[in-house]
Protein backbone atom coordinates (compact mmCIF):
# COMPACT_ATOMS: atom_id res chain seq x y z
CA UNK A 1 0.00 0.00 0.00
CA UNK A 2 1.46 3.43 -0.92
CA UNK A 3 1.92 6.33 1.09
CA UNK A 4 -0.27 8.32 -1.43
CA UNK A 5 -2.98 5.36 -1.35
CA UNK A 6 -2.88 4.60 2.37
CA UNK A 7 -4.17 8.81 2.80
CA UNK A 8 -6.82 8.39 0.60
CA UNK A 9 -8.09 4.78 2.02
CA UNK A 10 -8.75 7.02 5.88
CA UNK A 11 -9.36 10.45 4.49
CA UNK A 12 -12.61 10.00 5.83
CA UNK A 13 -11.87 8.98 8.63
CA UNK A 14 -9.47 11.91 9.61
CA UNK A 15 -12.27 14.49 9.38
CA UNK A 16 -15.00 12.35 11.59
CA UNK A 17 -15.75 13.13 15.16
CA UNK A 18 -15.39 9.11 15.56
CA UNK A 19 -11.56 10.44 16.08
CA UNK A 20 -12.24 13.46 18.14
CA UNK A 21 -12.79 11.80 21.29
CA UNK A 22 -15.71 12.45 23.65
CA UNK A 23 -14.87 15.47 26.09
CA UNK A 24 -16.32 14.83 29.56
CA UNK A 25 -17.55 17.67 31.59
CA UNK A 26 -15.33 18.37 34.73
CA UNK A 27 -16.96 16.06 37.50
CA UNK A 28 -18.31 18.52 40.54
CA UNK A 29 -15.90 17.42 43.83
CA UNK A 30 -17.53 15.96 47.10
CA UNK A 31 -18.31 18.69 49.62
CA UNK A 32 -16.31 18.90 53.25
CA UNK A 33 -17.88 16.23 55.53
CA UNK A 34 -20.94 17.17 57.40
CA UNK A 35 -21.46 16.21 61.26
CA UNK A 36 -22.79 13.00 61.76
CA UNK A 37 -26.50 13.93 62.59
CA UNK A 38 -26.83 16.70 59.76
CA UNK A 39 -28.23 15.59 56.52
CA UNK A 40 -25.87 16.17 53.81
CA UNK A 41 -27.14 18.75 51.01
CA UNK A 42 -27.55 17.54 47.07
CA UNK A 43 -24.76 19.16 45.08
CA UNK A 44 -25.47 21.84 42.58
CA UNK A 45 -23.66 23.97 40.31
CA UNK A 46 -23.58 26.94 42.49
CA UNK A 47 -21.08 24.36 44.64
CA UNK A 48 -18.51 23.88 41.94
CA UNK A 49 -15.25 25.93 42.39
CA UNK A 50 -14.81 29.11 40.56
CA UNK A 51 -11.89 28.05 38.59
CA UNK A 52 -13.36 24.48 37.61
CA UNK A 53 -16.66 26.40 36.23
CA UNK A 54 -14.46 28.81 34.52
CA UNK A 55 -12.37 26.01 32.98
CA UNK A 56 -15.38 23.96 32.01
CA UNK A 57 -17.08 27.39 30.54
CA UNK A 58 -13.96 27.66 28.62
CA UNK A 59 -13.66 23.42 27.34
CA UNK A 60 -17.02 24.55 25.69
CA UNK A 61 -15.95 26.91 23.64
CA UNK A 62 -12.70 25.50 22.99
CA UNK A 63 -14.72 22.13 21.70
CA UNK A 64 -16.87 24.27 19.59
CA UNK A 65 -13.75 25.78 18.01
CA UNK A 66 -12.24 22.68 17.30
CA UNK A 67 -15.21 21.31 15.62
CA UNK A 68 -15.13 24.27 13.10
CA UNK A 69 -11.36 23.68 12.48
CA UNK A 70 -10.43 27.04 14.08
CA UNK A 71 -7.59 25.77 16.06
CA UNK A 72 -5.91 29.03 16.97
CA UNK A 73 -8.60 30.61 19.03
CA UNK A 74 -9.35 26.90 20.37
CA UNK A 75 -5.93 26.67 21.79
CA UNK A 76 -6.22 29.65 22.96
CA UNK A 77 -9.53 29.07 24.77
CA UNK A 78 -7.78 25.80 26.00
CA UNK A 79 -4.92 27.76 27.62
CA UNK A 80 -7.26 29.64 29.55
CA UNK A 81 -8.93 26.47 30.77
CA UNK A 82 -5.55 24.98 32.32
CA UNK A 83 -5.07 28.33 33.83
CA UNK A 84 -7.99 28.41 35.50
CA UNK A 85 -7.74 24.57 36.51
CA UNK A 86 -4.58 23.10 36.02
CA UNK A 87 -5.27 19.61 36.81
CA UNK A 88 -8.23 19.31 34.30
CA UNK A 89 -7.34 16.34 32.14
CA UNK A 90 -9.67 16.68 29.29
CA UNK A 91 -7.83 19.96 28.01
CA UNK A 92 -5.00 18.59 28.22
CA UNK A 93 -6.57 15.96 25.82
CA UNK A 94 -7.89 18.33 23.44
CA UNK A 95 -4.65 20.39 23.85
CA UNK A 96 -2.98 17.20 22.29
CA UNK A 97 -5.59 16.84 19.39
CA UNK A 98 -5.27 20.89 18.39
CA UNK A 99 -1.32 20.68 18.69
CA UNK A 100 -1.69 17.40 16.05
CA UNK A 101 -3.80 19.71 13.85
CA UNK A 102 -1.50 22.01 13.97
CA UNK A 103 1.62 19.88 13.24
CA UNK A 104 3.53 20.71 17.08
CA UNK A 105 3.89 17.02 17.56
CA UNK A 106 6.13 17.53 20.14
CA UNK A 107 3.81 19.72 22.51
CA UNK A 108 0.38 17.22 21.33
CA UNK A 109 2.56 14.36 22.47
CA UNK A 110 3.43 16.24 25.96
CA UNK A 111 -0.45 16.88 26.15
CA UNK A 112 -1.73 13.75 25.57
CA UNK A 113 0.59 12.21 28.24
CA UNK A 114 0.13 14.72 30.73
CA UNK A 115 -3.82 14.21 30.39
CA UNK A 116 -3.24 10.61 31.18
CA UNK A 117 -0.66 11.63 34.13
CA UNK A 118 -3.29 13.53 35.70
CA UNK A 119 -6.12 10.60 34.99
CA UNK A 120 -4.46 7.00 33.81
CA UNK A 121 -8.21 5.94 32.98
CA UNK A 122 -8.94 8.66 30.69
CA UNK A 123 -10.33 6.45 27.96
CA UNK A 124 -10.60 8.87 25.52
CA UNK A 125 -6.82 10.53 26.17
CA UNK A 126 -5.77 6.92 25.29
CA UNK A 127 -7.72 6.81 21.72
CA UNK A 128 -6.71 9.77 20.63
CA UNK A 129 -2.92 9.42 21.44
CA UNK A 130 -3.45 6.19 20.01
CA UNK A 131 -4.41 7.61 16.98
CA UNK A 132 -1.41 10.67 17.03
CA UNK A 133 0.99 8.03 17.75
CA UNK A 134 -0.82 6.21 14.37
CA UNK A 135 -0.27 9.28 12.14
CA UNK A 136 3.46 9.33 13.80
CA UNK A 137 4.04 5.30 12.16
CA UNK A 138 4.50 4.74 15.78
CA UNK A 139 2.66 1.57 15.05
CA UNK A 140 3.44 -0.44 18.21
CA UNK A 141 3.10 2.19 20.72
CA UNK A 142 -0.30 2.95 18.80
CA UNK A 143 -1.80 -0.18 19.44
CA UNK A 144 -0.31 -0.51 23.06
CA UNK A 145 -2.74 2.63 23.90
CA UNK A 146 -5.36 1.14 21.46
CA UNK A 147 -5.16 -1.80 23.66
CA UNK A 148 -5.59 0.52 26.90
CA UNK A 149 -9.00 2.45 26.13
CA UNK A 150 -10.51 -1.06 24.89
CA UNK A 151 -9.53 -2.49 28.14
CA UNK A 152 -11.60 -0.14 30.35
CA UNK A 153 -14.48 -1.71 31.88
CA UNK A 154 -16.48 1.29 31.27
CA UNK A 155 -15.06 2.26 28.15
CA UNK A 156 -18.45 2.74 25.59
CA UNK A 157 -16.44 4.03 22.65
CA UNK A 158 -15.08 0.51 21.71
CA UNK A 159 -16.29 0.23 18.01
CA UNK A 160 -14.33 4.01 17.03
CA UNK A 161 -11.33 2.30 19.09
CA UNK A 162 -11.51 -0.66 16.68
CA UNK A 163 -12.05 1.61 13.36
CA UNK A 164 -9.30 3.50 14.37
CA UNK A 165 -7.13 0.36 15.56
CA UNK A 166 -8.48 -1.34 12.25
CA UNK A 167 -7.30 1.92 9.98
CA UNK A 168 -4.02 2.26 11.60
CA UNK A 169 -3.17 -1.77 11.54
CA UNK A 170 -3.67 -0.99 7.69
CA UNK A 171 -1.57 1.54 7.53
CA UNK A 172 1.50 -0.63 9.09
CA UNK A 173 0.72 -3.09 6.38
CA UNK A 174 -0.93 -5.63 9.10
CA UNK A 175 -3.81 -6.40 6.84
CA UNK A 176 -5.13 -9.58 8.41
CA UNK A 177 -4.98 -8.40 11.82
CA UNK A 178 -6.69 -5.36 10.32
CA UNK A 179 -9.08 -7.06 8.74
CA UNK A 180 -9.99 -8.96 12.33
CA UNK A 181 -9.98 -5.63 13.85
CA UNK A 182 -12.71 -4.21 11.65
CA UNK A 183 -14.42 -7.13 11.14
CA UNK A 184 -15.15 -6.91 15.20
CA UNK A 185 -15.57 -3.03 14.89
CA UNK A 186 -18.30 -3.94 12.17
CA UNK A 187 -20.37 -6.26 14.82
CA UNK A 188 -20.31 -4.04 17.22
CA UNK A 189 -22.05 -1.36 14.81
CA UNK A 190 -22.73 -2.61 11.69
CA UNK A 191 -24.20 0.72 10.74
CA UNK A 192 -20.98 2.99 10.49
CA UNK A 193 -20.16 3.83 6.92
CA UNK A 194 -17.00 4.15 7.60
CA UNK A 195 -16.07 0.89 9.22
CA UNK A 196 -18.03 -0.91 6.18
CA UNK A 197 -16.13 1.07 3.86
CA UNK A 198 -12.48 0.71 5.57
CA UNK A 199 -13.34 -2.96 6.07
CA UNK A 200 -14.11 -3.27 2.32
CA UNK A 201 -10.91 -1.80 1.30
CA UNK A 202 -8.68 -4.04 3.51
CA UNK A 203 -10.95 -7.11 2.22
CA UNK A 204 -10.04 -5.54 -1.36
CA UNK A 205 -6.46 -5.34 -0.69
CA UNK A 206 -6.22 -9.05 0.45
CA UNK A 207 -8.06 -10.06 -2.78
CA UNK A 208 -11.40 -11.17 -0.85
CA UNK A 209 -13.28 -9.30 -3.71
CA UNK A 210 -16.62 -11.07 -3.60
CA UNK A 211 -16.50 -9.94 0.97
CA UNK A 212 -15.45 -6.76 -0.23
CA UNK A 213 -18.43 -6.59 -2.85
CA UNK A 214 -20.54 -7.23 0.64
CA UNK A 215 -19.32 -4.44 2.74
CA UNK A 216 -19.19 -1.81 0.07
CA UNK A 217 -22.80 -2.47 -1.51
CA UNK A 218 -24.29 -1.74 1.94
CA UNK A 219 -22.50 1.82 2.03
CA UNK A 220 -23.51 2.52 -1.65
CA UNK A 221 -27.10 1.83 -1.31
CA UNK A 222 -27.02 4.97 0.72
CA UNK A 223 -27.38 7.73 -1.77
CA UNK A 224 -26.45 9.86 1.28
CA UNK A 225 -23.41 8.54 2.09
CA UNK A 226 -22.21 7.21 -0.71
CA UNK A 227 -18.96 9.25 -1.91
CA UNK A 228 -16.55 9.24 -4.93
CA UNK A 229 -14.29 6.84 -2.99
CA UNK A 230 -16.91 3.87 -2.17
CA UNK A 231 -18.50 4.23 -5.74
CA UNK A 232 -14.94 3.90 -7.16
CA UNK A 233 -14.08 1.04 -4.87
CA UNK A 234 -17.36 -0.82 -5.35
CA UNK A 235 -16.00 -0.17 -9.63
CA UNK A 236 -12.85 -1.34 -9.09
CA UNK A 237 -14.02 -4.62 -6.62
CA UNK A 238 -16.44 -5.34 -10.28
CA UNK A 239 -13.70 -5.14 -12.38
CA UNK A 240 -11.52 -7.65 -10.35
CA UNK A 241 -14.69 -9.58 -10.49
CA UNK A 242 -14.78 -9.82 -14.66
CA UNK A 243 -17.89 -8.17 -14.15
CA UNK A 244 -17.26 -5.34 -16.58
CA UNK A 245 -21.03 -3.93 -16.45
CA UNK A 246 -21.16 -3.43 -13.02
CA UNK A 247 -17.81 -1.78 -13.29
CA UNK A 248 -19.24 0.59 -15.93
CA UNK A 249 -22.14 0.99 -14.21
CA UNK A 250 -20.68 2.19 -11.03
CA UNK A 251 -18.21 4.43 -13.45
CA UNK A 252 -21.09 5.99 -14.54
CA UNK A 253 -22.50 7.06 -11.40
CA UNK A 254 -19.07 8.39 -10.49
CA UNK A 255 -18.63 10.71 -13.05
CA UNK A 256 -22.65 11.71 -13.08
CA UNK A 257 -22.70 12.58 -9.18
CA UNK A 258 -18.57 13.44 -8.74
CA UNK A 259 -17.18 14.61 -12.22
CA UNK A 260 -14.13 16.34 -11.13
CA UNK A 261 -12.97 13.89 -8.45
CA UNK A 262 -9.97 11.90 -8.59
CA UNK A 263 -11.61 8.75 -8.99
CA UNK A 264 -13.89 9.79 -11.95
CA UNK A 265 -10.32 10.46 -13.23
CA UNK A 266 -8.59 7.23 -12.53
CA UNK A 267 -11.99 5.49 -14.02
CA UNK A 268 -11.45 7.70 -17.64
CA UNK A 269 -8.26 6.52 -17.40
CA UNK A 270 -8.97 2.42 -16.81
CA UNK A 271 -7.00 2.65 -14.07
CA UNK A 272 -8.32 -0.28 -11.53
CA UNK A 273 -5.48 -1.33 -10.31
CA UNK A 274 -4.00 2.06 -8.55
Amino acid sequence: MTLSSRTTFVARLVVTATLLGVLAACAVPERTALPANETKDRVTASDEPDGQRRARARMELASAYFGRGQMTTALDQVKQAIASDPLYGEAFNLRGLIYANLGETTLADESFRRALQINPRDFDAMHNYGWYLCQQKRYAESTSFFNQALAQPQYRGQSRTLLAQGVCLAFAGQLAESEATLTRAYELDPSNPFTATNLAEVLFRRGEYERARFYVRRVNVQTDVANAQTLWLAARIESKLGNRQGASEFGGQLRGRFPDSREAAAFARGEFDE
